[in-house]
């Protein structure tokens, strides 16, 4: 049995999830998840390097709403 979204339960639909929300663990499909990439940087000062890919993760539009610092490029 697939695990099916969070959010589309509360609306009264069953919809399969494909993603977690990082913040809250909630089980999403792919309209009520949004990706961030949140950037990786390496070295200790003063030589950091920040790198050109960053790590793709998933959030809940609510934990993005309340969470998301201008740190993270969405």
């Amino acid at each position: 049995m697939m695990t099916k979204c969070y959010d589309c339960m509360e609306e009264g639909k069953e919809t399969d999830a494909v993603a977690v929300c990082i913040v809250c663990g909630k089980a999403l499909c792919m309209d009520h998840s949004k990706e961030l990439i949140l950037p990786v940087s390496v070295g200790k000062p003063p030589n950091v390097k920040h790198l050109h890919n960053g790590l793709p993760r998933n959030m809940c539009n609510y934990c993005l709403g309340n969470v998301v610092d201008e740190g993270f490029c969405v």
